[in-house]
């Protein structure tokens, strides 16, 4: 079997391990501060997404200052969703801050591209990842639209299903499952992947496999130097 290629997108996470069983009912009001300030941050992740568009076109690089910006806002968008709404794993309230927090249960990061390809950034954002945003779809429920009246994604998902699933059988035994656990943020990872790709982070194709867990592990390489390694197993 060929070895499995580390991916430039690196997202973590593990579940408090006294984990409340009703605070669930109420993270997303909680939330909503995160959402307004991230509603307004990817808006700019766009205008940034575009610049970084005909940088990369001109000079096959990803300028590093708009590159770290948009690894932030995912960041942010990590860390609020594992709270709120994805897998719910934590009780931690999210940071305000696109900086990785170390301490953080959800961490995410993406590894700079020295370069980049001028030929891909016209086509994979839009053509080559298609497959993908199907994947996508079904996982976060953006898979049918609204219609005319209505310009936007509606759709069950996946995702939110089982993170519902999984905090129903935290109410009523106290356990967040294990198994359930290491699923959703394989699903997550998947998304995040492709996310990146889309949004012209990386030239890596996202690979068609679920690595599920809360770490990282194969294929991936070390971190680097002057950064914490991978989060702790729970």
């Amino acid at each position: 079997m060929p070895p499995v290629t580390a991916s430039p997108v690196r997202l973590e996470a593990y579940v408090d391990p006294r984990l409340s069983r009703w605070m669930w009912l109420v993270k997303w009001l909680l939330a909503i501060p995160h959402y307004i300030v991230l509603f307004f941050l990817f808006i700019a992740f766009g205008v940034v997404t575009v610049i970084a568009f005909f940088a990369i076109l001109f000079t096959a690089r990803y300028p590093r200052s708009l590159f770290d910006f948009n690894v932030g806002v995912l960041r942010w968008n990590w860390r609020v969703g594992y709270y709120a709404h994805t897998a719910l794993g934590t009780d931690h309230y999210p940071p305000f801050t696109l900086a990785d927090v170390p301490d953080y249960p959800a961490r995410l990061d993406i590894a700079y591209p020295a370069r980049l390809s001028r030929g891909l950034v016209l086509v994979k954002w839009w053509l080559l990842v298609i497959p993908q945003y199907i994947v996508v779809g079904i996982l976060v429920g953006s898979w049918g639209w609204g219609g005319e009246e209505n310009d936007s994604w509606r759709g069950g998902g996946l995702l939110p299903f089982l993170s519902l699933v999984a905090v129903v059988v935290l109410l009523f035994t106290g356990r967040y499952p294990r198994h359930l656990f290491d699923f959703l943020i394989g699903l997550a990872r998947w998304v995040a992947r492709v996310t990146a790709y889309a949004a012209l982070m990386t030239d890596q194709y996202p690979p068609f496999r679920l690595d599920q867990g809360g770490r990282e592990t194969q294929g991936t390489p070390p971190p680097p130097p002057g950064r914490r390694p991978s989060l702790s197993k729970e």
